[in-house]
C-alpha cells in the first residue's frame, strides 16, 4: 500500500463534533446524529462526507494510548460559512501535506491499516506526523462496514529535519572576515 502525496489548500467545513477516545469510541452516535441532518447545509460543495480527528498533540504511534481524548467531526466541505444549520458548527481544516491511502474494506477491520501506516510506513519514509486534523474521505463508493467499502485516509505530514541537532551558524559577512586572512 502506496499513497499518494497532495498539497491541501484550506477547506471550510460544517458538521458536528463529539469527545471520544477509542475506548470511549461514540462514532456511532456521531455520525447517527449528522446523517439525518446533512442535507440541511445548502451550500456543500461536494457529496463527499469528512471524518475529522483533531488531536491536541502530534499523534506519537510509539506512545499512542487509547484512552486519550480527541474531538472527532462528522462533517461536508462548505463553499462558505454564511449559512450554518443549528446544533452545527464551522470547522476551518488547515492546508498542508498529507499522506493519502485509500482503504478497502469494512471500518472494523481497520486496525491493521492504522497499524501499517503508522508502525511501518511512517516510520520508513520521508515524513512525520505533522500536528493538524487527521481525517477521512467518504465518498460514493463508502459503503458503511461494509467489506466492500471504499474510503481515502489522509495523514498529515510534514518532511523529516535532515538535520536533528541544531547546526552552528558561521558568520560570513564582510565584517566578521575583516583581519582575517583565509
Amino acid at each position: 500500500m502506496h499513497p499518494r502525496i497532495e498539497q491541501v489548500p484550506e477547506k471550510k467545513l460544517v458538521g458536528k463534533r463529539l469527545k471520544m477516545s477509542l475506548t470511549n469510541d461514540k462514532t456511532g452516535e456521531l455520525w447517527r446524529s449528522f446523517m439525518p441532518r446533512r442535507k440541511e447545509i445548502s451550500n456543500a460543495v461536494t457529496t463527499d462526507l469528512f471524518c475529522l480527528q483533531v488531536y491536541e498533540k502530534p499523534l506519537d504511534y510509539s506512545t499512542f494510548n487509547p484512552v486519550t481524548e480527541f474531538e472527532k467531526w462528522a462533517a461536508v466541505e462548505v463553499a462558505d460559512f454564511e449559512t450554518i444549520p443549528a446544533e452545527m458548527e464551522a470547522f476551518t481544516l488547515p492546508g498542508g501535506l498529507y499522506a493519502v491511502f485509500r482503504y478497502q474494506g469494512a471500518s472494523s477491520e481497520f486496525a491493521d491499516t492504522f497499524h501499517f501506516i503508522f508502525g511501518d510506513w511512517l516510520p520508513n519514509s520521508e515524513y512525520v506526523v505533522d500536528n493538524r486534523p487527521h481525517f477521512e474521505i467518504m465518498g460514493y463508493n463508502y459503503k458503511n462496514n461494509d467489506p466492500a467499502s471504499e474510503e481515502e485516509i489522509w495523514v498529515p505530514i510534514k518532511p523529516k529535519e535532515e538535520h536533528q541537532f541544531p547546526v552552528p551558524l558561521i558568520d560570513v559577512t564582510p565584517a566578521s572576515r575583516a583581519g582575517r586572512s583565509f
